[in-house]
């Protein structure tokens, strides 16, 4: 799905521009997760994740950015795979905490270029279906609905009791692509985001609502990236703290057998 949003969008943004930073990333992250992956299990495994996770960064990053840029970013993205993790997964996703860390280091601009936002209007049901296919396989689309019906509602109320002409980006590319694509694809990574449709809900809410404070209140180019590393961190303590009742109740189970 990545790969055809590529393809689509690489004859606005120009194939020369973005191909020396999306190749190098895939490479370097390919190549450093699978090294990781063989001293980790002891043996070769095709490294997808961080292929992915690549893309992802690649897709986000201004396509003006230096190739090695977004190849460092990826790197860092893959690394903190296995440096932030909780019990069974790594915490926070890892294109979203690597582009913010490294916007800090390299001043980097996001363009969404791989939302199809410089496309012509037309291309936006490929955005949409590939999105859809890819909530509906990964059964996260409670998380994007909800997502998405805050965060525009939200903006859309301010449209209202305030100036619009503070809020009427949102509506507009490449700010509604971008949003789009941070839903169907960021947000629902799989690792990090919740499983039940009542926590996909909850998660939902928290993103939205914060992504919408950090754009109103702070002006952060960052704003969704950071409000789904908060979502992270929710889902996270709720993981935790889910398995602790279980380890109590296991617990109480076997007081009670003995």
């Amino acid at each position: 799905m990545l790969v055809l949003l590529v393809a689509l969008a690489a004859p606005a943004e120009g194939p020369a521009r973005i191909a020396p930073g999306l190749v190098s990333a895939v490479v370097l992250a390919g190549v450093l997760d699978a090294a990781i992956l063989r001293w980790r299990d002891g043996a070769w495994t095709f490294p997808s994740g961080a292929v992915l996770t690549a893309l992802l960064v690649g897709m986000v990053l201004s396509s003006h950015e230096p190739w090695h840029v977004v190849a460092i970013t990826s790197a860092i993205a893959v690394a903190s795979k296995y440096l932030a993790r909780g019990r069974t997964a790594n915490v926070f996703n890892p294109a979203a905490l690597a582009i913010v860390a490294t916007s800090r280091i390299f001043d980097t601009g996001q363009s969404w270029w791989g939302a199809l936002p410089d496309v012509h209007p037309a291309a936006l049901p490929v955005l949409f279906a590939t999105g859809i296919f890819i909530a509906d396989r990964v059964n996260k689309m409670p998380l994007v609905l909800t997502f998405l019906g805050t965060y525009f509602a939200l903006f859309t109320i301010t449209s209202f009791v305030a100036d619009p002409a503070r809020v009427v980006e949102i509506f507009r590319a490449p700010d509604a692509h971008a949003a789009l694509f941070f839903a169907f694809f960021i947000l629902t990574d799989p690792p990090t985001s919740p499983v039940q449709y009542a926590d996909q809900i909850t998660c939902a809410l928290i993103v939205a609502v914060v992504a919408y404070a950090l754009f109103e209140f702070v002006g952060t180019v960052s704003y969704l990236l950071i409000a789904v590393l908060i979502g992270n961190v929710w889902e996270a303590r709720r993981r935790a703290q889910a398995h602790v009742r279980k380890q109590l109740e296991r617990a109480h189970l076997r007081a009670g057998h003995a």
